[in-house]
């Protein structure tokens, strides 16, 4: 099982404000497990914080601004993406100002200082979202979509189209994060000479300049306009008959907008909270679709906090009904557990498949027969005792017992048909023979049942 990340070592890094244009230093620092993303505004009084969510982000005009209580952070979306293409789940980011500093315009300075550190592995289980149907967000007005799919990794293709004779119709893809550093780390934001004046105008890229930006003029204006727009840039003038990119360092690759963009899209989903496995499909992105389509996520995740196991009845189980027989001294009718399809250091999953032919349904409703809640948390707690005994040199010896049972909780009604999938997993290590474990039973998606429990194991045999 994939543990949780942090950084190995703080390091810092400083620069100047691509809206504010003031000088700026960042730190980031590890975290504990559980931490998340957080970011420290150290210049203010009582140094407050703020999660780094997509429920905290309260603008995308240009760029990803988070905010709580008044307290603002802005131009976080290329650290974001550094910290989430590393694996690393747990961060404190402190910072003297409202935004982070633009640097070059990429992730290329925050993935160098990550590798330099360092990244370290924590204890707890690393807590994925697993998609396993298509969603989608939409904007009508701008014909920006995002969709995913199911995937067994994280991955990404984006589209960008501009009505434009420099930059009209580019792609760009990623299929591993471990490619990211070499990718698309280093590729820069750009910005439009026709949308200068008018973020000036709104107080914006103040700080912008051919030092962290690519400048694409596409479209012909007067050779005195042009020049005034030199000015500000701060570049010599130039002549405005000539259509193409403006910027001191070549680029990188000749699809860097569209890379830039796929880049923007990882720091914006960094935000969900939680590392998603799924391919995510991108057209004509930008942060505003980024951002609703990251709160989407977090809505479905909170109705799916506790994800189901995924089931493939096509697969060998790792125990069969024989193996657990062997483990288990439950015969019929109380051998509850048909298979186990997983086990890890302190988890398993296990099956039973409800027939009608159960001998409880005899007597329990019979005419609406349901499954017993007391029997639904027996047949959890032989999973658990799977789990147990098959951690043991010789499992065969030992038996488990009950001696506590908390928190139960019935959400659905278990009926002939369904199959049941259990979660057990362990709550702390074994000690002195006492184990406590937490269980979820779930049919399809749904959790039914759930219950924590402590067992004694003993060596009887």
């Amino acid at each position: 099982m994939l543990k949780q990340k942090t950084l190995k070592g703080s390091f810092t890094l400083n620069g100047k404000g691509l809206h504010t244009g003031v000088k700026l230093t960042v730190t980031f620092n590890p975290a504990p497990e559980h931490h998340g993303y957080k970011i420290q505004r150290i210049d203010l009084d009582d140094q407050p914080i703020i999660d780094a969510i997509a429920d905290n982000v309260v603008d995308t005009t240009r760029g990803t601004v988070l905010a709580k209580n008044g307290v603002k952070v802005s131009t976080v979306e290329h650290a974001m993406a550094a910290l989430y293409a590393a694996g690393i789940d747990n961060c404190l980011i402190q910072v003297n100002g409202p935004e982070l500093p633009i640097l070059d315009g990429s992730s290329k300075a925050y993935v160098e200082c990550i590798q330099r550190v360092g990244i370290e592995e924590q204890t707890a289980p690393k807590d994925y979202y697993i998609i396993k149907s298509k969603i989608e967000v939409r904007d009508e007005e701008t014909g920006s979509s995002i969709i995913v799919l199911p995937d067994d990794k994280f991955s990404l293709n984006v589209l960008i189209s501009y009505d434009s004779k420099i930059l009209t119709n580019q792609y760009a893809t990623l299929e591993d994060m471990e490619d990211f550093p070499t990718e698309i780390a280093s590729a820069r934001t750009f910005v439009f000479v026709r949308e200068i004046e008018p973020l000036l105008n709104a107080g914006l890229i103040k700080g912008g300049d051919l030092d962290n930006a690519i400048v694409i003029y596409e479209k012909q204006m007067t050779q005195e306009n042009f020049d005034k727009l030199a000015d500000v840039m701060g570049v010599p003038h130039m002549d405005a008959s000539h259509l193409g990119y403006i910027n001191h360092i070549p680029l990188v690759w000749p699809n860097e907008p569209a890379r830039h963009k796929l880049l923007d899209i990882i720091g914006d989903l960094a935000l969900i909270g939680k590392p998603i496995k799924g391919r995510i499909i991108a057209t004509r992105p930008g942060h505003t679709i980024n951002n609703k389509f990251a709160r989407q996520l977090r809505k479905e995740i909170r109705l799916h906090e506790i994800q189901a196991p995924i089931y493939n009845c096509n697969e060998p189980p790792l125990m069969d009904v024989n193996r657990i027989r062997e483990l288990l001294p439950h015969r019929y009718p109380f051998q509850l557990v048909d298979k186990v399809i997983a086990i890890g250091a302190n988890h398993i999953v296990g099956v039973k498949n409800v027939t009608s032919n159960e001998p409880f349904f005899q007597g329990h409703f019979p005419q609406e027969p349901v499954m017993p809640g007391v029997l639904q948390v027996e047949a959890m707690a032989q999973v658990g005792g799977l789990l147990v005994l098959n951690s043991l040199a010789e499992p065969e010896r030992y038996s488990t017992y009950f001696l506590k049972i908390d928190n139960v909780k019935f959400r659905q009604k278990v009926v002939p048909g369904d199959t049941l999938v259990f979660r057990v997993e362990l709550l702390a290590p074994i000690r002195r023979g006492i184990s406590t474990m937490k269980g979820y039973i779930f049919v399809g998606e749904k959790i039914v049942c759930e219950a924590e429990f402590m067992a004694q194991i003993v060596k009887n045999k």
